[in-house]
């Protein structure tokens, strides 16, 4: 859809890669419009009446939170940072979900400042506390509360957020408790449950395992006479990274199971996609600086690194396709495609077939639309990467690169600070 081989050149959409490469430093994300419009709308025809509250923390760059709102799609925040960045992108507050273990005081006032759709509490202590701030602004905080369902979700353990030993959540019995609990208290309005088992999530059987827990709790919140108006099913569609390997959920598969499970309620359904909507609507595109051989060991090593691309060295097993952005008619070997950070885990890919590449020349990391930006740093000093917006054979900046006097500025060594007695 949005990136293909022309002629022998890597295009996004109408845009070649190289020469875009060759205009900017690299590295730098490029993302297409019109795959992550594509993205969205697929979700959109397959669960028409569902409230879709994009995953600002898969991508948080402006320009591609604007896009999102401006088909009417809403936002899932987990900070304070992200609300206001969602307001700021025009999200109304009334689409807005507010997840999050460690929710801080300012976070939850302005949240109930601003009247979000739904803040879901994942503690008895954070209960206390949205109740307390209701009671003193005279505010009442739309809640739900998150259970814990206790299903493995069969992915990466580091993004498995709906087992018993996983941090997120309330085990059922306890959540049922502070319903009770929270129907007696002025400073909130119960209006939903919300579930959560992880990301990146290729089957739909976990999926099905927690809809039926979840289907049975909300009919035992109606016995207890608790009323709920949302059903926050969360995230977690996969995509496919390793296009030989991966087969994704369908939208429409998701899509009736959801109304098996969930139709006789006559509920708002809430979704909450991240890496599905922006995760292949992205690439990183970086230079080779040089080959190197350890015995027979085949090194390429390419000038982005960990701190422009995490997923790679933070789970171990992260696989993303790596292209040449040119169609090389080379011979093809067997290498490691390495970063320039100084740690060893700095490593996009282990083996991979590619065809032999030159200092100067150019690669693609695929599927790095989500979990890429939003996760860099300036690791090793280095400069937050730009980031490129293509649509059709146009593109524009939407976020440009730091110089390192700027970087340098914004270090503040000649301040002192104390603190009063």
């Amino acid at each position: 859809m949005g990136l293909n081989y022309e002629k022998n050149f890597l295009h996004m959409e109408g845009v070649n890669v190289k020469e875009l490469a060759s205009e900017f430093i690299t590295p730098f994300y490029c993302y297409s419009k019109k795959v992550l419009l594509a993205n969205y709308g697929e979700l959109k025809k397959a669960l028409p009446r569902a409230e879709i509250c994009y995953a600002v923390k898969a991508n948080s760059n402006m320009a591609i939170v604007k896009l999102l709102a401006e088909q009417g799609c809403g936002a899932d925040v987990t900070s304070r940072g992200e609300l206001m960045l969602a307001l700021k992108c025009g999200i109304p507050a009334e689409k807005i979900v507010f997840n999050g273990v460690g929710k801080t005081i300012n976070a939850l006032t302005l949240a109930m400042q601003y009247g979000v759709k739904q803040i879901n509490i994942e503690s008895e202590e954070e209960l206390d506390t949205i109740n307390q701030i209701g009671i003193k602004t005279l505010t009442r905080a739309n809640i739900g509360i998150r259970i814990n369902p206790d299903v493995d979700a069969k992915t990466n353990k580091k993004i498995t957020t709906g087992k018993a030993e996983n941090k997120f959540g309330v085990a059922w019995p306890e959540a049922l408790r502070l319903y009770k609990k929270a129907f007696q208290m002025n400073g909130v309005m119960i209006k939903g449950i919300s579930i959560h088992i992880g990301s990146q999530i290729m089957s739909l059987k976990p999926f099905e395992q927690a809809f039926k827990k979840l289907a049975k709790w909300i009919d035992q919140l109606e016995k207890e006479h608790i009323i709920i108006k949302n059903i926050d099913l969360g995230g977690g569609l996969g995509v496919v990274y390793n296009y030989k390997k991966d087969k994704a959920v369908a939208a429409k598969d998701y899509a009736k199971l959801i109304d098996t499970y969930f139709k006789r309620f006559k509920k708002n359904i809430i979704v909450e996609p991240g890496r599905r909507l922006v995760a292949n609507a992205g690439v990183l595109v970086s230079k080779v600086l040089y080959n190197k051989n350890i015995g027979s060991k085949k090194i390429l090593v390419i000038d982005a690194g960990m701190n422009d691309f995490m997923r790679p060295a933070l789970y171990h097993d992260a696989w993303h396709e790596i292209l040449p952005c040119i169609k090389w008619n080379r011979p093809v070997n067997k290498v490691d495609i390495v970063g320039d950070v100084c740690e060893s885990s700095d490593i996009f890919g282990r083996e991979r077939l590619l065809p032999e590449l030159k200092r100067g020349e150019f690669v693609a990391i695929m599927g790095a639309g989500a979990y890429g930006s939003s996760m860099s740093s300036i690791y090793n000093y280095h400069p937050l990467a730009p980031e490129v917006l293509v649509e059709g054979k146009v593109f524009r900046v939407i976020r440009r690169r730091k110089t390192y006097e700027e970087m340098l500025d914004e270090q503040l060594d000649d301040i002192k600070y104390g603190l009063k007695k």
